[in-house]
């Protein structure tokens, strides 16, 4: 089983939650990408956005994707974009093992509704907005995504789930 284990999916695809857990079971030391860029940077992703820009927030995060790349027994969970830039998806597929967390995305916008994370992406769109967000930006993303060494069903996935995954490839 490889030692770096990179989860990757839409926001509310639950790859935190998941990525705790599943570094807990494989007795791994666990990372949530965008946690470590705010920690980094001292101010919030929306923050990091507003003051310098997408591009300046992209740059921080392949540098901080390449240096997780060089430590071992490691579980990440990136943002929901990161995958499809600066090449990342390459970058990950080359130091571990990628698996897609893939929903629907009416299960997303129910999960997105429910969410108590802010996410500037979807801040204040109603109902039937939200959902034609989702569609059109996963549209966009999925290629990315689906370039993951592995693509698990979201619906109901434990991380017990995504441990036999891990030991039958």
């Amino acid at each position: 089983m490889n030692t770096r284990i990179f989860l990757i999916g839409f926001m509310g695809s639950g790859k935190s939650t998941l990525g705790s857990k599943l570094a807990r079971h494989l007795g791994y030391q666990y990372t949530d990408m965008d946690k470590l860029i705010e920690e980094t940077a001292e101010m919030s992703i929306p923050a990091i956005f507003s003051e310098h820009g997408e591009e300046v927030f992209r740059k921080w995060e392949f540098d901080i994707m390449t240096e997780l790349c060089l430590h071992e027994k490691l579980v990440i969970s990136t943002g929901g974009g990161a995958p499809c830039h600066s090449q990342m998806m390459d970058l990950m597929n080359a130091h571990g093992t990628t698996i897609y967390i893939q929903l629907s995305p009416e299960t997303l916008k129910d999960r997105l509704i429910r969410s108590k994370t802010e996410r500037p992406l979807i801040k204040g769109k109603p109902e039937p907005e939200l959902l034609e967000f989702i569609k059109t930006l996963l549209e966009k993303r999925e290629p990315f995504y689906k370039q993951a060494t592995h693509t698990a069903d979201g619906i109901n996935l434990r991380s017990e789930d995504l441990v036999e995954l891990l030991l039958d490839s």
